[in-house]
């Protein structure tokens, strides 16, 4: 999952490989860790090119860049958690929607992940009280 060169931004994204996963359900996020019961089914290049419609070429340059986690198998060969096309969609989408470089996507990927965790902390704590949402 974490195959960036030193310096390269991470995502944040968790949930693939032999890792364990952190979670924000009742810790913190860097306290909590579930592990998978079963294998998590893995995706080839050519599966995950082929799902999300992009040259194998362009999917190798985002994993070099940060911007996809993948593993490699024995043979060296590179392995896609199953959500990567969605990953993929979402890296297409901020390209074209707000034409940003390919350097800037990972840091816009990382600040709308930690918003994500943020408004999920929010709505887990506003359920606790016994006051009512304003809205």
């Amino acid at each position: 999952m974490n195959d960036r060169p030193a310096g390269a931004a991470g995502t944040g994204r968790a949930g693939t490989g032999d890792r364990p996963a952190r979670t924000g359900v009742g810790l913190s996020a860097a306290t909590a860790v579930r592990y998978a019961l079963a294998p998590v089914r893995r995706l080839s290049l050519d599966t995950v090119a082929r799902r999300s419609g992009l040259h194998p070429d362009l999917i190798r340059r985002f994993v070099a860049l940060g911007l996809v986690d993948a593993d490699r198998d024995a043979a060296g060969h590179l392995l896609f958690d199953p959500t990567a096309p969605a990953a993929l969609a979402r890296i297409q989408r901020l390209r074209s929607g707000l034409c940003l470089n390919y350097a800037s996507i990972g840091l816009v990927l990382d600040l709308l992940d930690r918003i994500s965790l943020l408004e999920a902390a929010l709505r887990a704590r506003s359920t606790r009280s016994e006051n009512p949402p304003w809205t």
